[in-house]
């Protein structure tokens, strides 16, 4: 018989061990954990917290950037929202920590814009400013939505002929003392002399030109000198911001506010600036700006920027807020003003 073998010889397999990536505590897939994570989104946040804190270290040349960054500077609060979200949607503690750092510096810059003004006191005035603009098809109307505000005050920009005796009429009953030079008035329930012309035109500029008044107003039984301007226009362009010409008519009404010896002092009026921007420079270094409100006034369909303003001397320019929509492309603005 022949001889039958009892066993089988079986293939030998080898088991090839699966590798596996290790998870780190709060990690992903990658290994990477929430603290290595969105380094990029934390560099944006360090970079957007020194643009806040140190905006004017970027320089005006070319195309005047620093000022178009300054004339913007309260929305980089969207970028924080972004960045908030993004950090959110990556699960990334660093990014999140690093927002810490933007957020502090805006709130620094602008919380207070947020809170609420102070209790009005005996000794205040409540001031109007607006841009009437010369394409006003409603005068009667915007002059009779000022005075239902009160104020004591109104500054008015862009006043053209065709339209003055409109405003002088409608506003006479509430407000009748006036003052017109140029362009730009003022309308008082205060009696006003030594009413004057303020040369702020730019040297560039030949065509007849007359922005800007200076008068007295006798009010709370003291005298407040009151200034009313407009500052030239600025264009954006692919260049950057084309300004030099209200940065040069700034600093001529800066030259008259300095020198200027009254003790309380009032300045109204568009700038086509915001109070961030460094070309109001030769104004924001001698006068107050507005301690609450963003008050955004132009353009009035969808504000982006506050560049209708009022500053004042030995006085606190308290809450300054918006008025409703008239038939120009400004918002009015309104503020308190506490005498001292």
């Amino acid at each position: 018989m022949g001889e039958q073998g009892g066993g089988a010889t079986g293939a030998a397999t080898t088991a090839t061990p699966r590798r596996t990536r290790r998870r780190g505590v709060g990690g992903n897939a990658e290994g990477r954990s929430t603290w290595t994570r969105g380094r990029v989104l934390a560099v944006s946040a360090v970079l957007t917290a020194v643009v806040l804190a140190f905006h004017r270290l970027v320089p005006n040349s070319p195309g005047h950037l620093g000022s178009l960054l300054e004339s913007f500077l309260p929305w980089t609060g969207l970028v924080l929202v972004v960045l908030l979200g993004l950090g959110l949607l990556r699960r990334s503690a660093l990014a999140l920590i690093a927002l810490l750092l933007p957020v502090a510096a805006w709130t620094y810059a602008f919380g207070a814009l947020s809170l609420p003004g102070a209790k009005p006191g005996a000794h205040d005035l409540v001031v109007v400013q607006h841009n009437v603009s010369d394409e006003n098809t409603d005068p009667a109307g915007t002059a009779r939505a000022l005075a239902e505000a009160e104020p004591d005050l109104i500054g008015l920009e862009e006043l053209v002929p065709a339209a003055l005796p409109v405003y002088e009429r409608t506003l006479a009953p509430r407000y009748p003392y006036h003052a017109v030079v140029g362009t730009v008035g003022l309308w008082s329930r205060h009696p006003l002399t030594d009413i004057q012309k303020v040369d702020i035109k730019p040297a560039g500029i030949t065509e007849p030109w007359s922005r800007g008044l200076r008068a007295v107003a006798h009010a709370r039984h003291r005298e407040i000198t009151v200034y009313v301007a407009h500052l030239p226009s600025v264009r954006v362009r692919a260049s950057g911001l084309a300004s030099s010409r209200r940065d040069e008519s700034a600093a001529l009404l800066g030259r008259a506010v300095a020198a200027d010896t009254s003790h309380t002092l009032i300045l109204l009026g568009d700038f086509n600036s915001t109070v961030d921007d460094r070309g109001l420079t030769p104004l924001t270094s001698h006068l107050t700006v507005p301690a609450r409100g963003f008050a955004f006034s132009f353009p009035a369909a969808f504000p982006l920027a506050r560049i209708d303003q009022i500053m004042a001397r030995s006085a606190a320019v308290g809450h300054m807020r918006t008025l409703p929509a008239t038939a120009s492309d400004h918002l009015p603005v309104s503020a308190r003003i506490t005498l001292r």
